[in-house]
């Protein structure tokens, strides 16, 4: 793993108290990850999955993530083509055709537009036993969000491809449902989109986000270049951004629902071996994170009271989405992706599950895995829209 990459939690930086264990202890409940429930028809199901990178996905592995067989297909030249075992496809397909599948540190330029029509083309191109069955699955189609700042977001060699997210929408969602997909102005690293769902009687925004971690590297101006700060500063600055951003729309009507990599372990029970404290500003990005997207409401001040549904479906389980790819599996990691649902949304009771895919295998190329949740827009319209 390169070092100096923006990843959450950098594992390079956690404080050592002491000698390594010989047998490093693991976290307890990560052997049997469980699966979704079948879904019912009026519930869209959404994934979140951050990938750290899209290329695994495009190309041909040198190296086998997956513990799977290699899959072969014919393609016009009659020739056999393997199908990577990191598919985007596979991975739609094997999860039942969700809703939406969010990408985050997908690492495309945004003048890359060969790698962008290849992600388009790897989640329509169908799998082997979709060839074999002759039964198709949907089309889906991509949305992206990618850095334009070029002081911020340049990447090792300039390149600007460390960030960005994708929202991928299966098509009959634009049938269904009164669909948009935006950005924010306040950000040109390529770490929000906006998802934003109509029907008659809900309005939804859903944020694919990935969220700043906070460094002592410094932080430009993304306009002149300029230094204003560091990284945790740049965090802190992000909390409230997108603090703001849920609270208008709140006051417009919107329901409002965060997903993605929040770069914040919430508390103690989201740490394995323990919670992430040195240096001391990450206890300090922690505690506004609370204040202004988790807490807030309650306590009378202005944050956006949101409510972390794992945490609150799932009260004191403990289990992980960050599992860094230098350590073995289940001694170092993190929960640092999840949803995080407005109060008015969560009082109103639509959403409905969540969960964690936390093993090996559905951690393929990446250093998270996936989350999923389950969410009912109350009924199911028929609202024409131009996705």
């Amino acid at each position: 793993m390169k070092m100096g990459r923006d990843i959450s939690p950098p594992p390079a930086k956690r404080r050592k108290t002491s000698a390594p264990a010989a047998n490093p202890p693991r976290a307890a409940s990560l052997l049997t990850p469980k699966a979704p429930p079948t879904l019912e028809s009026n519930i869209l199901r959404f994934f979140s999955w951050n990938i750290n990178g899209i290329a695994p996905f495009l190309q041909k592995p040198i190296t086998l993530f997956f513990r799977t067989t290699k899959s072969q297909i014919g393609n016009d030249h009659g020739t056999k083509d393997v199908i990577p075992p990191a598919s985007l496809r596979g991975f739609l397909q094997r999860h039942g055709w969700p809703a939406v599948l969010f990408l985050q540190e997908v690492k495309i330029a945004n003048n890359d537009t060969k790698t962008q029509d290849a992600v388009k083309s790897a989640i329509n191109s169908p799998c082997l036993s979709e060839v074999t069955s002759n039964i198709k699955g949907p089309t889906y189609k991509a949305y992206f969000t990618l850095p334009t700042d070029p002081y911020n977001a340049r990447g090792l060699r300039g390149n600007g491809k460390i960030y960005g997210v994708c929202s991928i929408l299966r098509s009959d969602l634009c049938k269904d449902y009164n669909v948009n997909v935006r950005s924010v102005d306040w950000d040109s690293e390529g770490r929000i989109s906006v998802l934003e769902i109509e029907t008659t009687t809900t309005k939804m925004a859903v944020f694919n986000i990935y969220a700043v971690n906070g460094t002592d590297s410094p932080y430009r101006d993304p306009a002149t270049g300029v230094v204003r700060g560091n990284r945790h500063d740049r965090k802190l600055e992000f909390h409230r951004l997108l603090m703001q951003e849920c609270i208008h729309l709140e006051k417009a009507g919107w329901e409002v629902l965060l997903a993605g990599d929040m770069n914040v372990a919430p508390d103690a029970r989201d740490g394995h071996p323990k919670l992430r404290t040195f240096p001391r500003q990450h206890v300090v990005n922690r505690a506004d994170f609370h204040e202004k997207i988790l807490g807030g409401k309650n306590e009378g001040n202005k944050g956006l009271g949101g409510v972390d549904i794992w945490r609150r479906m799932h009260d004191q389980e403990k289990r992980y989405t960050y599992f860094s790819r230098g350590r073995e599996w289940g001694t170092s990691c993190d929960r640092v992706d999840y949803f995080i649902a407005g109060r008015r949304a969560w009082d109103r009771g639509l959403i409905k599950a969540c969960g964690i895919l936390d093993s090996e295998g559905e951690r393929g190329p990446s250093d998270h895995v996936p989350i999923w949740a389950d969410i009912q827009l109350q009924e199911k319209d028929r609202l024409e829209s131009e996705c």
